[in-house]
């Protein structure tokens, strides 16, 4: 090397050995490294952690005899200010020769032999790409563990939050629950997730039923908490609900009776109470011993029940005053089309003679047979038309 290339070299070493004690810093400040130092771990992940482990205190060993060449150039360098060629020439084996001693590992005694293992040496660059190499390995199962934790840990927590929640509910709402196989469960989860992560793909599967009983679980009482603090005001309001429905229920009786005597209905037309029904759930809800949670369950049920009740009626009343309109637009269509045969010169012929006044005679009659009316007037459309429509 020239005085200027050494120079150049170890001013670039040294803020190498930096970025690289940065790297090594962030590594041990990493959260999930910290935990896995003290980890109980089992299975997979113990034995990946292991691999890592051992990558690591390679990394540890080359960066530590990697420093220790910089050190030696650097003194090397301090001792004058200007480099002689004895100093260059050590300066240049440090930094680009193989200067890096790494010592022979241990082997097993079936393994060794009484003659002395020879030490690998290895040049500055060698030496980081093997340090490089360590670290990806120790930083790719690092990876892959805190991917697992990352993914299920926080929902973990929530579910232990949300049993904790469903725990403060119960006990405000006076009632008991048996959530024995919900804790047992999670903690199982807990446990594998924490100690083998890797072998922990299962705890999502399991998980996600659990967390969704847990949310269901919480609603229901949440919604008989509300219940409970409002039950006097539903109650009211469930009341009133019943008159709403006497009212839609009376109105469908009053249309039934003035449309029955102009058009011809079945029995089954005759519309049917729900009230007395309903006012006797609501009795058999005030006297229910059931807990808050199941009476929540009743009292929405009812409330709906009871809404779905008026509507039919209202709409049972709309249908039946349809049937009206209908009986009077087939009128309207008849002698509409009555004056077109007259303008088309059908007006005399005798089928259409006959249809007309059996049509008129349905239409006029009471109670109308609507469905036979229908069906008359579309046939004596059809014969002034000529047989088509």
């Amino acid at each position: 090397m020239s005085r200027e290339a050494a120079e150049f070299a170890l001013g670039a070493r040294a803020v190498e050995r930096d970025r690289i004690s940065g790297d090594l810093l962030d590594l041990e400040s990493h959260t999930t490294y910290r935990l896995l130092k003290d980890a109980r771990l089992r299975g997979r992940t113990r034995q990946r952690w292991e691999q890592a482990q051992a990558a690591l205190a390679t990394m540890w060993s080359l960066n530590d005899a990697y420093r220790e060449v910089l050190r030696q150039a650097e003194r090397i360098r301090a001792e004058r200010a200007r480099l002689g060629g004895d100093q260059l020439a050590a300066l240049t084996e440090l930094l680009a020769g193989p200067s890096v001693v790494v010592k022979a590992p241990p082997r097993p005694v079936e393994q060794r032999s009484l003659l002395p293992q020879p030490d690998e040496r290895l040049t500055l660059d060698e030496t980081v790409m093997r340090m490089d190499t360590a670290f990806q390995a120790a930083t790719d199962a690092l990876t892959e563990i805190d991917s697992t934790w990352t993914a299920l840990l926080p929902r973990l927590d929530a579910a232990d939050s949300a049993l904790r929640e469903v725990d403060a509910l119960l006990t405000r709402l006076g009632e008991t629950a048996d959530l024995a196989r919900t804790r047992s469960d999670l903690a199982r989860l807990r446990a594998a997730v924490l100690e083998d992560p890797l072998d922990a793909g299962s705890a999502k599967q399991e998980l996600d039923p659990i967390a969704r009983f847990l949310a269901d679980t919480q609603a229901e009482l949440e919604q008989a908490l509300a219940v409970r603090d409002e039950y006097g005001r539903r109650r009211e309001d469930l009341g009133a609900a019943l008159d709403r429905v006497r009212a839609a229920e009376s109105e469908a009786r009053l249309a039934h009776g003035a449309v029955v005597a102009k058009i011809a209905l079945p029995p089954q037309a005759q519309p049917r109470s729900r009230v007395a029904e309903l006012a006797a759930e609501l009795d058999a809800l005030d006297a229910a011993a059931d807990s808050w949670s199941a009476r929540a369950k009743r009292l929405a049920a009812l409330e709906q029940r009871a809404e779905e009740a008026a509507q039919r009626a209202r709409t049972t009343a709309k249908a039946l005053f349809g049937l009206v309109g209908r009986r009077d637009e087939l009128r309207g269509l008849l002698i509409a089309s009555q004056a077109k045969a007259a303008r088309t010169g059908m007006a005399e012929d005798p089928e259409a003679v006959r249809l007309y006044a059996q049509a008129r005679a349905l239409l006029w009659t009471a109670p109308c047979d609507l469905t036979k009316a229908a069906s008359t007037v579309d046939l004596y459309k059809r014969a002034i038309n000529g047989g088509g429509r």
